[in-house]
């Protein structure tokens, strides 16, 4: 009896917590039905490396497709793990959705992301992908324009890069769900254990509490950025299935929490216009090219963030290689004012040349250099943690040349 007592106290409270932080607003910015573009770019958001059931996904494309939807996505590339002559079907646009279909194959110990802007085949097998990957590594950087080929989660455990960086590699996972989490496991077993027991009452919190800056992926990135151009994305790794024996009856995280996360938000000056040849190109090179930031979407909705590179009567966006002129600067703008303790950090290098304080700023650009920005905020989380610093939105890097 003593025992079902102790049970019953301890689910109780379990309870009467789970319904306190249930209440609990994870959001640095006043929430709104719907956030605008800024005036002058059009930010759209995506995902990429996600799995369906063609490989260790555990739903249909349809089903995802629909979870995308619910998640306002505004674009979603399919990376199935090893699958040849990748079926197409559904790279078309789904209502609002643009569904691109790429394929994630193994190389060496890692794991790469290919697409093909024009359908090319990557071979009918692993030897043939190989052999393709291979040639498009060994390019010259941007040598090939219709390809995009990225590095998946190149420090996760057991599939980690090895050696230099290739020339031909497009980009890198700067974040990736997974290897987040299996982070986290390392430096705290019983704090991810906490964070899954309360999942069920706030998954965005039960996420937020277990972030941390991926440390070695930013240095990877600050040590590339200073000799070649590089660019860094988000990877979901979304396959909802982290409960192996529960796979179609408990899909854990779902499709949709996944996705909304953290994504990819695309700046483009002109607007996607629902032809799905031109949109998709547009999309295809902004992720190309780096004309993209980062975010932790769990922590509010970024759209209206702007990093951009300005000179007289013209203004770059993030990937872009300037030549050094008089009067240039670094302009920023936050959507709005966090309503918790925030700073807008610039990168020099890899070294921290400013901290601001405000929502917009202006920095002058003196000297030639690799610069990128990152915005941090550190709401108060509930008992019990406390203050966190954690970073909400990640740009890539500005080239600015002599």
């Amino acid at each position: 009896m003593k025992a079902i007592g102790v049970i019953s106290f301890l689910l109780v409270t379990y309870f009467l917590y789970g319904f306190y932080i249930n209440q609990y607003e994870v959001s640095v910015i006043p929430q709104q039905i719907t956030r605008e573009h800024s005036r002058l770019l059009n930010d759209y958001k995506g995902v990429m490396n996600v799995h369906t059931d063609l490989s260790s996904g555990s739903a249909t494309s349809s089903f995802v497709i629909t979870s995308a939807k619910l998640a306002n996505l505004d674009f979603l590339m399919f990376t199935d793990l090893n699958i040849f002559n990748m079926p197409t079907t559904f790279e078309s646009y789904h209502g609002n959705l643009l569904v691109f279909s790429a394929g994630k194959y193994s190389y060496l110990d890692s794991r790469l992301i290919y697409y093909s802007l024009n359908q090319e085949s990557i071979g009918n097998n692993l030897g043939d992908a190989q052999v393709k990957l291979a040639d498009l590594l060994s390019q010259k950087t941007g040598a090939s324009k219709d390809t995009l080929t990225i590095l998946t989660h190149p420090y996760k455990a057991g599939y980690s890069w090895n050696g230099e960086i290739p020339s031909g590699l497009d980009g890198f996972e700067l974040l990736n769900m997974k290897s987040l989490v299996n982070r986290a496991w390392e430096e705290s077993k019983i704090s991810t254990i906490w964070s899954l027991a309360i999942y069920p009452f706030n998954p965005r919190l039960s996420f937020i509490r277990l972030y941390t800056e991926p440390t070695d992926e930013i240095a990877l990135l600050d040590k590339l950025s200073q000799h070649r151009r590089i660019v860094v994305y988000a990877g979901t790794e979304a396959s909802a299935r982290v409960i192996p024996l529960a796979n179609y009856f408990i899909r854990f995280p779902s499709y949709k929490r996944s996705f909304e996360f953290m994504s990819n938000h695309i700046l483009l000056k002109s607007e996607l216009t629902g032809s799905f040849n031109s949109d998709r190109v547009k999309v295809f090179n902004a992720l190309k090219n780096g004309n993209f930031y980062m975010a932790l979407d769990m922590l509010g909705d970024p759209k209206g963030f702007t990093a951009t590179l300005e000179e007289e009567n013209k203004s770059h966006l993030m990937g872009s290689a300037v030549k050094l002129s008089k009067n240039m600067s670094l302009k920023v703008s936050l959507p709005s004012k966090p309503k918790d303790f925030f700073e807008i950090i610039i990168f020099k290098n890899g070294e921290i040349v400013a901290r601001i304080n405000d929502p917009e700023t202006v920095f002058p650009i003196t000297q030639p250099g690799t610069y990128r920005v990152q915005v941090r905020v550190s709401p108060m989380l509930p008992l019990p943690d406390a203050k966190k610093w954690i970073t909400w939105i990640y740009t890539n890097p500005f080239y600015v040349t002599p």
